[in-house]
C-alpha cells in the first residue's frame, strides 16, 4: 500500500525567483487553493491589479484532495440544503462549458438499498436533482434494471434494481493551476511557496510581510485590500493580521478530514457508482485515469496541522468495509496503491456529525473604519467556487468603484476554446495532424491542456522529439511547459497535481520519475 506520493525534492534555482513587486496592488489573495485562484482570476478580468500568495504549491492542500466532482451533491437534498444543491447543479453546467478538456459528464449507478432509503424517496431526490436547476447538456436520471445488462456486472445479485443520474468529473488541481493562468494572463501577479507573515494597516492600506520560501527572504507588499481564502489555515491567517484577531464570532471555519483511496479498475465498474452506507452515508466509487477506481469518502473531524493530513487504517478499513457489502469482487488493503486525505474547511454550522456540516460557504467582510477591508472565506466546496469568486467581488465592489462587472460565467478557462463538435472532434483533429502519436497519448495530453495541447507538442512530429520519457506519458517537454507556465516548482507538483503519473508507476518507478522530474527544474 502507498500513501501519499513520492518525496524527492529539490531547490530551484534562486535566479528565475524574483522579488515581490513593490508598487501597490488593489488586491492581495492569501491562499491558492481553487477559492484564491477563482477571485485572483475574477478580480484581474475586471481591471484590478492582484497579488495572490500560496505558502505551498497551486492547489497543494485540500484542492487536490477531493472527490473530484463538479456536482450538485445528490446527499444534501435530505439535509434540506436546496439553495446550495441549486445554485451547484447550475454551475454544473457553467463549468462543463468553460472547461470542456478536463469537465465532463459522468453517470452514477445508485442501487437501491431498501433497508436504507425507500425507492419513492429516492425518485423524489432524483425528480428535484432534474429540475432544481435548467439542464442543458447534462442528462437526467432514471430507474435501471440492475439484474441484467452491464451496469449490475460488479455488484453482488442481491441489488437487483437501482437508479442513474448525471454529474460531472473535473481534475481538482489542474482546475486550479488554470484559474491561475487565467488570472496571470490578464496580469495578476502568482506567487507559489510566498508565505504570508503578517499585515498592518497604515496610510489606508494593509502593508504586508512575506517571505519567499525557497530562499529564506522577506519581502514587503502593499494592497488597498485582503482576502482571505487560505482554507485549512484561515483562522491562522485572521490571527496573523495585526489588529483583526478574534474577529470570528460570527462563524469560523470547521475542520473535516476526507480520505480517499485508489485500486485497480473494479471489474465491470467502468462507471461511476454511489453507494448507500449502513450510517446512512455514501460511497463514491469512480472510474479513475482509465486502469483505476476511486472509492471515497470518509467525514471525520480534525484537529491538528492540516499538513500533516494523512489516511489512517480505520478510514481505510471503513472504505473496504462500504464497498465490499455491493461488489462481487471487493478490493482487499492490499489492493490499495494509492491514498491520499484532505481537510476541508467547512463553514461551522454547529452540526453534530462531520458528514452533516454544510458545504455552503460563507463571506465575512471586516471593513472597519479604522483599517482596509478585508474578505474572509469560510467554508465552499469545489462545484460551487465560480459562483463564490463572484459574489466575493460583488462584497468588495464599494470600495473599487470602477472595477468591470461579472465576466465569469460566459468565458472559457485557458484551453477550454474547443470547437463546436466538442472534445472528441478536438482529438480527431489532433490525431490527423500528429499521426504519429498514439492516441492515448495525445489524448491524455488534450485533457490536462485542451486548444493550448500545441504549446506542448510544438514542433515535435513524434514521441521521440517530445525529449526525455519520465514515464506514463509523461515527456521533458511537457514538464517543462509546466515548470514555466503551470508554476510547477517540485516532483510532486508535476507527479501528482499537473498530471496523475505517479498512480501509474510503481513505488520505485514514482521515486526515479521523481528524481528524473528534478532534474527538469
Amino acid at each position: 500500500m502507498v500513501r501519499g506520493a513520492a518525496t524527492v525534492r529539490i531547490t530551484r534555482a534562486m535566479e528565475t525567483r524574483k522579488p515581490v513587486k513593490s508598487t501597490l496592488y488593489d488586491l492581495t489573495i492569501i491562499g491558492g487553493g481553487i477559492n484564491g485562484a477563482g477571485i485572483a482570476r475574477d478580480a484581474a478580468g475586471r481591471g484590478l491589479s492582484v497579488l495572490l500568495v500560496e505558502a505551498g504549491d497551486l492547489a497543494g492542500a485540500t484542492s487536490s484532495a477531493s472527490s473530484k466532482l463538479v456536482h450538485g451533491g445528490l446527499r444534501y437534498l435530505e439535509q434540506m440544503e436546496f439553495r446550495l444543491v441549486r445554485a451547484a447543479l447550475k454551475e454544473r453546467e457553467v463549468l462543463l462549458a468553460m472547461a470542456p478538456h478536463m469537465v465532463r459528464p459522468l453517470r452514477f449507478v445508485l442501487p437501491h438499498v431498501p433497508a436504507m432509503r425507500p425507492r419513492a424517496l429516492i425518485r423524489l431526490g432524483l425528480f428535484l436533482y432534474d429540475h432544481l436547476a435548467r439542464r442543458q447538456t447534462i442528462p437526467g436520471s432514471g430507474a435501471v434494471d440492475l439484474a441484467s445488462g452491464a451496469l449490475g456486472a460488479p455488484l453482488l445479485d442481491k441489488h437487483r434494481h437501482g437508479f442513474t443520474y448525471w454529474d460531472c468529473w473535473v481534475d481538482d488541481a489542474r482546475l486550479v493551476v488554470l484559474n491561475a493562468h487565467a488570472a496571470a494572463a490578464d496580469g495578476a501577479d502568482i506567487r507559489t511557496r510566498t508565505r504570508f507573515l503578517g499585515a498592518r494597516p497604515a496610510d489606508g492600506h494593509w502593508h504586508l510581510s512575506l517571505r519567499d520560501e525557497a530562499t529564506g527572504e522577506t519581502h514587503d507588499a502593499a494592497a488597498r485590500a485582503l482576502v482571505n481564502a487560505a482554507g485549512p489555515w484561515v483562522g491562522q491567517v485572521d490571527e496573523d493580521l495585526a489588529g483583526v484577531s478574534g474577529t470570528q464570532a460570527d462563524g469560523a471555519v470547521r475542520l473535516v478530514k476526507g480520505s480517499h483511496i485508489v485500486v485497480p479498475r473494479i471489474a465491470g465498474a467502468d462507471e461511476a457508482y454511489i453507494l448507500q452506507n449502513h450510517d446512512g452515508r455514501v460511497v463514491f466509487v469512480l472510474p479513475f485515469e482509465e486502469h483505476f477506481s476511486l472509492i471515497g469518502t470518509t467525514d471525520v473531524f480534525f484537529h491538528g496541522d492540516a499538513r500533516d493530513v494523512d489516511i489512517d487504517d480505520d478510514e481505510i478499513a471503513y472504505l473496504l468495509d462500504a464497498v465490499g457489502r455491493f461488489l462481487k469482487a471487493p478490493p482487499v488493503a492490499d489492493d490499495v496503491v494509492w491514498s491520499y486525505a484532505g481537510v476541508r474547511p467547512l463553514f461551522d454550522d454547529a452540526a453534530q456529525s462531520a458528514s452533516s456540516v454544510t458545504r455552503d460557504y460563507k463571506l465575512r467582510l471586516d471593513a472597519a473604519t479604522d483599517r482596509p477591508p478585508t474578505l474572509t472565506v469560510l467554508g465552499g466546496k469545489l462545484t460551487t467556487y465560480r459562483r463564490l469568486a463572484e459574489e466575493a467581488m460583488q462584497r468588495l465592489a464599494p470600495f473599487f468603484p470602477t472595477m468591470g462587472g461579472p465576466w465569469t460565467a460566459s468565458s472559457t478557462l485557458p484551453g477550454g476554446d474547443l470547437p463546436a463538435a466538442g472534445f472528441g472532434a478536438f482529438l480527431d483533429d489532433l490525431e490527423r495532424r500528429h499521426d504519429r502519436f498514439d492516441r492515448h497519448l495525445l489524448a491524455n495530453l488534450a485533457r490536462r491542456h485542451g486548444s493550448l495541447v500545441s504549446n506542448v507538442i510544438g514542433d515535435a512530429e513524434s514521441p521521440q522529439d517530445l525529449g526525455r520519457h519520465v514515464g506514463a506519458g509523461l515527456y521533458e517537454r511537457e514538464v517543462v511547459h509546466m515548470v514555466d507556465h503551470e508554476w510547477a516548482r517540485e516532483p510532486d507538483d508535476v507527479l501528482w497535481r499537473r498530471s496523475k503519473t505517479g498512480v501509474h508507476l510503481a513505488p520505485a518507478e514514482r521515486h526515479r520519475a521523481a528524481e528524473a522530474v528534478a532534474s527538469m527544474l
